[in-house]
Formats: C-alpha cells, sequence, structure tokens
C-alpha cells in the first residue's frame, strides 16, 4: 500500500473546550501568552493520536488580524511563541514542522482583501519569521487566486517545499469561496511553485467533490475537512464558537471520508476546525488497517 501524511486536526475548538476564558477574536493567538500549557497539551495530543505533522498555531497571528483586533506590536512575539510551543510539545519526536500561511484578515472572506502585492508582502513577512523553523509551509483555508498566488509565492521563495489547502464551498466544492473554480486554483498554485495541493476547511463531502480537480495538477493532494454545519456564517473578527457543529461527523464517520479520499488517490489527509485527536486516532487506526504507512513527508 502506498504512504500517507497524516496532518494533525484543528486547534481552535480544542482550545475553546479547554480553556478557562472566554473566546475572543485572536483566540488562538491569546490563549498561547496566557495558557500556552493548552496549545502544548493539544499539540502532544495529536503527536500521541498519530498525526505525523504539527502546524504551527499562529493562524490568526496575522498582521492585518492583529492591528484590527488587537495591537500589531504582537506579530513577532505571538509567531516566536508558535514556534516554542510547537518545539517544546514536539521533543524528540519525528514530527514535520509546518508554517501557517493563513488568510491575512480572516476565513472566508476573500472579498476583503487588499491588492496582490500588498497580499505578497505580507505573507513575505510570515515567511520571514517562520522559515527558520519549519519544514514545510502549508497554505491554508485560501478562498480565492490572488490568496493562492501570493501566499504559495511567498513561501516557495523560502526555498521550503510548499502544500497549497483552498477551501471550497460547501455545497459546490468544485468552487472556492470566492467563486472562482477549484480547478483555476490548484493551477494557480501548480504556476506558483507548489508541491502538492490541498482542500480544507469545507464539508467532507466538498473536499470529495473537488479531489479530481486535484488529480489533474499531477502533483500529490489530498484534503483535511471541518465539522462545522455552515462554515461561511462567520463574520470577520467574530469566533468560531458562533458557529454550529454537525453532529454527524464522528471519528468513524469523518474517518470513512478520509479513507475515500486516499481510495481517490489522495495522499496528505488530516483535520480542520471541529476535527480533534479522536478523530485523527481513528483515522490513523484506519490507515494501519489497510496496510498504509504513516509519514511526515511526501
Amino acid at each position: 500500500m502506498s504512504q500517507i501524511v497524516l496532518l494533525d486536526g484543528g486547534m481552535g475548538q480544542e482550545l475553546i473546550r479547554r480553556s478557562a476564558l472566554p473566546p475572543a477574536p485572536l483566540w488562538s493567538a491569546q490563549v498561547m501568552m496566557d495558557e500556552p500549557e493548552i496549545v502544548e497539551a493539544i499539540h502532544r495530543d495529536y503527536i500521541e493520536a498519530g498525526a505525523k505533522v504539527l502546524t504551527l498555531n499562529s493562524y490568526s497571528a496575522t498582521p492585518e488580524r492583529l492591528a484590527r483586533d488587537a495591537s500589531e506590536k504582537l506579530f513577532q512575539p505571538l509567531q516566536a511563541k508558535a514556534i516554542e510551543i510547537c518545539r517544546k510539545a514536539i521533543g524528540e519526536n519525528d514530527i514535520t514542522i509546518a508554517g501557517c500561511l493563513p488568510p491575512l484578515f480572516g476565513s472566508y472572506h476573500p472579498e476583503n482583501l487588499p491588492s496582490f502585492e500588498i497580499c505578497l508582502e505580507t505573507y513575505r513577512r510570515v515567511v520571514a519569521e517562520q522559515q527558520q523553523a519549519v519544514n514545510v509551509f502549508i497554505c491554508e483555508t485560501l478562498s480565492s487566486l490572488k490568496e493562492v498566488k501570493a501566499a504559495v509565492q511567498a513561501a516557495v521563495e523560502s526555498g521550503k517545499p510548499v502544500w497549497c489547502g483552498m477551501s471550497a464551498m460547501d455545497e459546490d466544492g468544485t468552487r472556492l469561496r470566492s467563486g472562482e473554480s477549484v480547478s483555476e486554483g490548484a493551477q494557480a498554485a501548480v504556476q506558483a511553485g507548489a508541491s502538492a495541493v490541498l482542500i480544507n476547511c469545507c464539508w467532507p463531502e466538498a473536499v470529495t467533490q473537488a479531489l479530481p480537480d486535484l488529480a489533474r495538477t499531477g502533483l500529490p493532494f489530498g484534503g483535511y475537512a471541518n465539522g462545522f454545519a455552515k462554515a461561511d456564517e462567520l463574520i470577520l473578527g467574530g469566533t468560531v464558537e458562533d458557529l454550529e457543529t454537525r453532529s454527524d461527523l464522528g471519528p468513524d464517520q469523518y474517518a470513512d471520508h478520509a479513507m475515500g479520499w486516499i481510495d481517490a488517490g489522495a495522499t496528505i489527509v488530516g483535520g480542520c476546525c471541529e476535527v480533534g485527536p479522536a478523530h485523527i486516532a481513528k483515522l490513523a487506526q484506519r490507515l494501519v488497517q489497510a496496510g498504509h504507512q504513516i509519514t511526515g513527508q511526501l
């Protein structure tokens, strides 16, 4: 059987469940300062579950989001803290560290993006903070061609491998949340130098629908879905606590979807929001039972 890269799962919902503090717009970033031990524990739980790739907990620590919701002066300290916590959690384990290039202003709303040049310059700032600490960059939850082109270009300039994750419409996995096609997004990622293409942070059914467009690139491909009933109801500056969770995506059901992606040729799988350590553990178990080798590298 094949080698399968197993990513970790979502961070935000796990933090909400474990923290004594109320969620805030900069939730996953702020908790690194207030309760870093929780972030470290979640990273460790994913390692114990079988994940071979940990993504830095820096999703909300972009200059734009910090300037809007707190202070841009927190950018470098939070990026450094995410690296420190991840390294501490890994210890002596053989784990791939993935840098995180997220949407700059917030998830699912590409209509608020500035020019390509401004996006590129900001992504270069994020890359500069992370590149010495990571093995690969994951551009994730990108919802438009502009984000894809800017994030992938900035990450490729680091010389590290770049995996490009795009978020599709829940009801139509052939379309990015901008309305542009997944096929165009995948081709843009290829042209910018990505070494793998992914669909993430949408319904698992949308991931399934998008995979043929990813496969046509000829690059390794895969997906990691969320467990929200409707993710695009999240407003800028809001928190994921406001979103409803699906009741039909427990560990077994989620693993069914992910194994279907592997049957379709995917070699990178994991989880996003509302997909926790129990889901990853079940998926790891299913992969081993099917005879696959779990790895952290393509």
